[in-house]
């Protein structure tokens, strides 16, 4: 049985979950272990199909998958290094509106988990931790999602 599961996004659900547990970002090594495993990640996109999403040139990728990694230095416990990205704004509520500017599908989601469970698979650390990360970002993820199949009042059709 797979440990860091993958479930359907079904557009209106109530999604919950809860933030990662500061342990893991203990865990992981603090800020630098969190820029090791979430440099990884994003090297994982920028190769990955939804690379599209990101900059081409890769020193703007670079600038890209810094702040990304504040958002989640923060998010984990770490020192509030993304507070001025967010103006003060909770910072999932923020992340979840930066989503907005991009077409985002189930397609697209399942993709960037496949680059997170690979980057967590990789790294070394307890795993019970790094499920309680993946327990967040699976179900946070389902918040990004804005683009869902167009559904037809006439299944025949």
């Amino acid at each position: 049985m797979e440990r860091f599961k993958i479930t359907p996004t079904v557009e209106g659900e109530k999604v919950t979950f809860k933030n990662p547990s500061p342990e893991f970002y203990e865990a992981v090594g603090g800020e630098e272990g969190m820029r090791k495993l979430m440099y990884s990640f994003y090297d994982l996109i920028y190769e990955s199909d939804i690379h599209n999403f990101f900059p081409q040139e890769r020193e703007e990728f670079d600038k890209v998958k810094e702040k990304n990694t504040k958002f989640f230095i923060q998010r984990c416990g770490g020192p509030k290094v993304y507070e001025e990205e967010s103006g003060g704004t909770d910072l999932n509520e923020y992340m979840i509106h930066v989503h907005d500017d991009f077409s985002i599908t189930e397609k697209a989601r399942i993709e960037w988990l496949g680059c997170m469970r690979e980057a967590l698979t990789n790294y070394d650390m307890d795993e019970d931790l790094k499920l309680d990360f993946w327990n967040y970002v699976e179900a946070f993820s389902k918040l990004t999602v804005n683009q869902f199949p167009e559904k037809r009042s006439n299944p025949y059709f």
